[in-house]
């Protein structure tokens, strides 16, 4: 809060133009009737005053406390991807954005066409004027093509496949001159300890291209094992003010559309130099275990290391091994695999939550038409890469917290901290599951790990398995990076953070720097610390970004693989229930769609809210959250990523 009058903070606005702001968590939200927004969009940083009550001309809404903003801070975002309408002799952007409730008219179109996408910048809303405005500043392609949709869905937030001349030049100079940067560094004398005789794989996806982890193991006289967590050493590569740093840091973060990814950080270095490839001498950072038999940490260490992968495996041909009892390194698989479950049994005894909750994935042909949409089978092998990276990545927070503690105020690191669901929410989901007929005991609006685990055991295998685990989900807080420890409620860590993926995420990078920095390495700048707030905001940001350009991108094939059949049957569940209507989860491809409440049936159907169902007036008809449903699909718009069911009857 600024002064005693004026609030400070983001706006969230409706597609109506209402906007709504925050003044604490004891406080109602504060309405901000469409005159009042200042032209506001959602996400802006604005300064609020607050403005007495406000009453509903129509009377539909109850009056509440209002608020005017009185000066726009920053915006949230200057650049919108849509298609190009014409409407009244003027050419408007109508913005995916789905939360941007104005068109932005478009004065300068750069050639491109009505219909097609484009990228455009916005310049201005000048005062008393309907609509802001701004210029193409990239034409992407004509809307509903395949090329053009997915790069469509990364530029709206904020992700580019290309890279700026800066960080072209540099990876140019990598290709030129970095294998013998490697190998000089492999090479020299006491830099790093050397792991290339220790038997070391890789275990990935099978269309994975960058391999940024491998494993080694090997029995120690005495009975001990020693398991090393070995990562790509991408900061070797990608040193501070850097323009790849530069780039890299911006970025945050590569992202995984249905069809391809946008990297962080260039192929030589991806795909080539940072890539844990078999055969070859790798640079990485490591941490290195020593374990008893019982996967009890003995002993551990941290720093560079130089290593040769042996083998590379996907996911199935390491469980293949396992499942046959002989093949390649079967023997350092099943004490991997042996030690993996100990450590596993020991996190879930502390209350971990067990989630595993299946992804999405969709087949394509090589028109990028969807031609099958399945859900990704986790393996045994999955599990046993999940339970090392999740051992380095605690080890690592601790570690770093240590040394942290011991620099005094001068020094900083960065966790990735999970706080403990919001009361509300939590009672929230007690109230849905026990109209489902599920008990989740809670105490002072708090609920355990255990709990959690015991309900997420409770609906194995039953038709509402996946609407009870994403209802859970939608409960927790939000996992970000911040510089402040309050550790991780979904793991039951009480320290953590991300070591395990350089290539793919910056906040990997730099805890690579500081791991280095603490062992004698280039120090890390008392001004470079004092950025970390900044970066874990801008980080945490860019993961959410990146979160829903994947989403969406499952989403839309989703519905383009429905759209061809129109008319047919489907089993689904009720995911979830509003005043407008039913939301179904289609049970084959898991994609979302909705029965607006005059097609749920022949009858006057009423919202309510306190048992989560839609119950018919006349014929006490009730379609109820988490109930199966025959459905019918009546209409796919492809565009908009939507689905349109009605009940079978």
């Amino acid at each position: 809060m600024a002064d005693a009058h004026l609030y400070e903070g983001p706006i969230t606005m409706t597609r109506k133009g209402f906007g709504f702001f925050s003044v604490g968590e004891d406080s109602e939200d504060l309405l901000i009737p469409p005159q009042w927004t200042g032209h506001a969009l959602t996400g802006d940083i604005v300064k609020v005053e607050p403005a007495g009550t406000y009453r509903d001309p129509s009377g539909r809404m109850p009056a509440r406390e209002a608020g005017k903003v009185v000066e726009i801070i920053s915006r949230a975002r200057e650049t919108f991807v849509g298609a190009l309408v014409e409407e009244n002799g003027k050419t408007f952007l109508t913005s995916d954005y789905k939360k941007m409730h104005v068109p932005i008219e478009v004065r300068d179109v750069k050639g491109a066409q009505l219909g097609y996408k484009v990228l455009v910048r916005m310049k201005g809303w000048e005062a008393n004027t309907p609509y802001p405005w701004g210029v193409v500043e990239e034409v992407i392609g004509k809307a509903g093509v395949h090329e053009t949709e997915m790069r469509a869905l990364a530029l709206g937030q904020g992700f580019s496949s290309d890279f700026p001349p800066g960080v072209e030049k540099d990876a140019a100079y990598l290709k030129e001159h970095g294998r013998a940067m490697l190998a000089e560094e492999a090479e020299r004398e006491g830099a790093r300890r050397d792991f290339r005789n220790a038997p070391t794989c890789t275990i990935d996806p099978a269309d994975a291209k960058d391999f940024d982890d491998a494993l080694s193991v090997r029995k120690l006289d005495g009975g001990n094992i020693e398991v090393g967590v070995h990562i790509a050493d991408v900061s070797f590569f990608v040193r501070p003010g850097s323009a790849l740093d530069t780039e890299a840091r911006g970025r945050a973060t590569s992202v995984y559309l249905v069809d391809r990814t946008i990297p962080m950080l260039p192929e030589i270095l991806s795909n080539d130099l940072c890539s844990l490839n078999p055969d070859q001498d790798r640079l990485a950072v490591s941490a290195v275990f020593t374990l008893d038999a019982e996967a009890n940490i003995v002993a551990e260490w941290f720093g560079e290391t130089v290593i040769h992968s042996n083998k590379r495996f996907t996911y199935e041909n390491a469980q293949e091994v396992l499942d046959a009892g002989s093949g390649t390194m079967h023997g350092e698989l099943s004490l991997l695999l042996n030690l993996s479950k100990k450590i596993r049994a020991r996190r879930q005894a502390k209350g971990a939550i067990e989630f595993d909750t299946p992804e999405v994935k969709v087949k394509l042909d090589e028109q990028g038409a969807p031609i099958a949409v399945v859900l990704k089978e986790r393996k045994a092998t999955n599990l046993l890469i999940e339970d090392f990276m999740l051992l380095a990545n605690e080890a690592v927070a601790k570690h770093l917290a240590t040394l942290t503690r011991n620099g005094g105020s001068n020094f900083s690191s960065l966790y990735r901290i999970h706080d403990a669901p919001d009361a509300d929410r939590i009672e929230n989901l007690a109230n849905l599951l026990r109209v489902m007929g599920y008990h989740l005991k809670i105490t002072g609006g708090n609920v355990t790990g255990a709990e959690l685990n015991k309900l997420l055991e409770a609906v194995k295998g039953k038709p509402e398995e996946y609407l009870v685990k994403t209802a859970t989900l939608r409960s927790m807080s939000k996992a970000v990076y911040a510089t402040r420890n309050i550790g991780h409620f979904g793991l039951a860590f009480e320290y953590y953070t991300h070591f395990t993926s350089p290539i793919r995420r910056y906040p990997d990078l730099v805890i690579h720097r500081l791991i280095k920095a603490h062992a004698g390495g280039a120090p890390i700048t008392a001004a470079e610390m004092r950025e970390f707030d900044s970066l874990a905001l801008h980080a945490s940001e860019r993961e959410v970004a990146a979160s829903d350009a994947e989403r969406d991108s499952i989403k839309m094939k989703q519905v383009e693989f429905l759209a061809g059949r129109i008319g047919e049957e489907f089993d689904a569940v009720i995911s979830g229930v509003t005043e407008r209507g039913l939301y179904v989860e289609e049970q084959t491809t898991h994609a979302d769609g909705m029965i607006r409440i005059h097609d749920v049936g022949d009858d006057y159907f009423e919202y309510d809210e306190k048992h989560y169902r839609l119950l018919g007036r006349r014929t006490k008809k009730a379609y109820q959250l988490g109930d199966p449903i025959r459905v019918r699909l009546s209409a796919a718009r492809v565009a908009e990523k939507e689905l349109d069911f009605v009940p079978v009857v």
